[in-house]
């Protein structure tokens, strides 16, 4: 697919078709994409647990309204243990920023638009009980979830919502210096 398609066209699922699930193959891809996305120093701090079972899927039904009947979810995560601090001219130790916050967005973003050139669909999920959610699935410690992604078909009468296609003009969003 064309990708200038695939940025314009995806959208935020919010029902889907929860008997139908995605390929192994269609899958694959969309992990794959998300294993080729850059982050910082090529640390590659990502761990994308892949959440299909009934009982697991119940789980994060507790710790969050939004799965929508999405048959798969991927939650992404990063080990906080192993990010990029980068370098600042001044501030105390604190104030450094990482990169696992921001290298764990460009990988669920790489995840997202790469579902939708699978012909699957998704919504990036933020409206979650992060701390509940780690301590259900049992993650490690060291790592932080960043978000969940839905995965599957959308429902015959799924939609985008009304304000999905309205853009502010580039003039608003963009400055020259």
């Amino acid at each position: 697919m064309e990708f200038t398609e695939v940025i314009k066209n995806r959208y935020s699922c919010k029902k889907y078709n929860s008997e139908k699930q995605l390929s192994d193959e269609q899958l694959n891809a969309i992990l794959e994409a998300g294993r080729l996305a850059p982050t910082a120093k090529n640390l590659q701090e990502q761990h994308i647990y892949v959440v299909q079972s009934p009982e697991a899927l119940a789980k994060i039904d507790a710790c969050t309204p939004c799965r929508y009947g999405a048959p798969t979810v991927l939650v992404v995560a990063y080990d906080k243990t192993n990010v990029y601090t980068y370098p600042t001219a001044k501030g105390p130790e604190t104030d450094h920023r990482k990169s696992g916050i921001e290298d764990a967005a460009i990988v669920a973003t790489h995840l997202m638009l790469a579902a939708y050139n699978e012909g699957v669909d998704s919504c990036w999920l933020n409206c979650v009980h992060i701390d509940d959610l780690h301590s259900v699935l049992g993650l490690p410690d060291n790592e932080e979830i960043l978000m969940l992604l839905d995965l599957g078909f959308a429902a015959d009468d799924a939609r985008p919502l009304p304000n999905h296609y309205s853009r502010k003009a580039l003039t608003e969003t963009v400055s020259y210096l």
